[in-house]
């Protein structure tokens, strides 16, 4: 728990210094990846596999 703590107050520490224009820049990336159609695709074998698994 305490490294748990540790690992956050770190996180947030960091990210404040980062800025706002940062967080910003990484939200976009974000929705970039996680928009792509590679990605998507992936996400829904996957879903697909674990829902096979899921039903046995």
């Amino acid at each position: 728990m305490k490294k748990f703590l540790l690992g956050a107050g770190l996180g947030y520490v960091l990210g404040a210094k980062a800025g706002r224009g940062r967080y910003e820049q990484l939200v976009r990336t974000y929705r970039r990846v996680v928009d792509h159609p590679m990605v998507q695709g992936a996400a829904g074998v996957a879903r697909a596999k674990i829902s096979a698994k899921v039903r046995r």
